[in-house]
């Protein structure tokens, strides 16, 4: 619960923010919404810089004192951003928002529980993505209220606030202070193999582009499919609920089935979706975002349990840091690239999204449960 209520805050106040503010950012400063969003993304790669070490430092101190640095630099970040009076000043304010993503959202929050609870971390897993899972069901409204009743400036202000008084005493408190991972583990658990790295690599890089490109473009999408506005709205609304609910399913459900079997189905979800939406057009569109946020809240919980299955917890942080890497790149530059191919492809340009998922599914045939070792 303790991370479950930190990560809620950290995700609505980082990666949530400006999806809300960049509006009023870019007409306060006199720029264009383009620069807030570049500002963002600048941000969001250098989480995937510093990822490794941080992933590093948990291995060899455990995560609390990681996780209790965040609070400050989130705090710090977002007074930067409410003080900010032109475009340097932003880009440093989201560089130091990067640092506290780098610290604080969930790839810390994994190493930190593996450290804690080594491989049986599964549940605690998955419980903070289920609580998280509603970050943006909370921050938007709440951003949206802070905006509207006292300007961005005192809604940057208000979550910085939030991390010194909630945030900070919660990760420090109630977040127990473990030592690093043992440093050998039985020969059964290390059996893995090499490879295995760049595939979980390469399955967590589409993930990550998937659900970045069609956050940003999901309504138009199925608009161009034959959604009415209404429709196109109420439909892109399932996908919060749904990825909620599939964690739901994997925490009582699917605990029991190893996290490889898992990540397959998740992967699933998004051809199928995709091939319903094509076929069948607007009146399928429900059907598509379900199916797509099922998945994607599916393999969210599978970027912190699959490694853990498959390498144990030694070294866990480290290499969660070098597997997420790649994902956390094309999260930046989802957004734009998907965009300019739904220029050219419209609707078809789901068919990328289709094929990678199957690519990374494919890629997943290399590895076989008997590899991980006892779960």
């Amino acid at each position: 619960m303790a991370l479950g209520t930190t990560q809620t805050l950290a995700w609505a106040s980082s990666y949530y923010l400006p999806a809300i503010l960049a509006r009023p950012i870019a007409r306060d400063l006199a720029v264009s919404e383009t620069v807030v969003f570049a500002a963002f993304s600048a941000a969001l790669l250098l989480t995937a810089a510093l990822g490794p070490a941080v992933g590093r430092a948990i291995d060899r101190r455990g995560g609390r004192d990681v996780l209790v640095m965040s609070s400050v630099v989130f705090a710090a970040g977002l007074v930067m951003l409410g003080c900010t009076q032109g475009p340097f000043m932003l880009f440093a304010a989201w560089l130091v928002l990067g640092v506290a993503m780098s610290l604080g959202l969930y790839d810390s929050a994994f190493a930190t529980l593996a450290g804690l609870y080594g491989r049986e971390a599964r549940g605690a897993i998955t419980g903070i993505t289920l609580i998280a899972g509603f970050a943006s069901t909370i921050g938007w409204p709440v951003t949206a209220a802070l905006d509207a009743g006292l300007g961005w400036r005192d809604a940057c202000f208000a979550w910085a606030a939030l991390h010194l008084v909630l945030g900070l005493p919660v990760n420090g408190m109630l977040v127990p202070r473990a030592p690093p991972p043992p440093a050998a583990q039985p020969a059964a658990e290390g059996a893995a193999p090499r490879r295995a790295l760049v595939i979980l690599a390469f399955v967590f890089a589409v993930a990550g582009f998937c659900a970045s490109a069609l956050g940003a473009h999901l309504p138009g999408l199925l608009l161009a499919a034959g959604a009415s506005p209404a429709g196109a709205i109420l439909a892109a609304s399932l996908v919060g609920f749904s990825q909620v609910g599939a964690r739901i399913v994997e925490f009582s459900v699917l605990r029991r089935m190893h996290p490889l079997l898992t990540t397959r189905l998740a992967l699933l979800t998004n051809p199928l979706g995709v091939a319903a939406l094509l076929s069948f057009g607007g009146p399928a569109a429900a059907v598509f975002t379900v199916l797509h946020g099922a998945g994607n809240g599916m393999l969210t919980i599978a970027r912190g349990t699959l490694p853990l299955a498959l390498f144990g917890p030694v070294g866990y942080g480290l290499r969660q840091g070098l597997v997420t890497a790649p994902a956390r790149v094309l999260v930046a530059i989802a957004p734009l690239a998907f965009g300019l191919l739904i220029e050219r492809a419209g609707q078809h340009a789901l068919l990328l999204t289709a094929g990678l998922c199957l690519s990374a599914l494919a890629s997943l045939a290399l590895l076989r449960i008997s590899a991980a070792g006892p779960r």
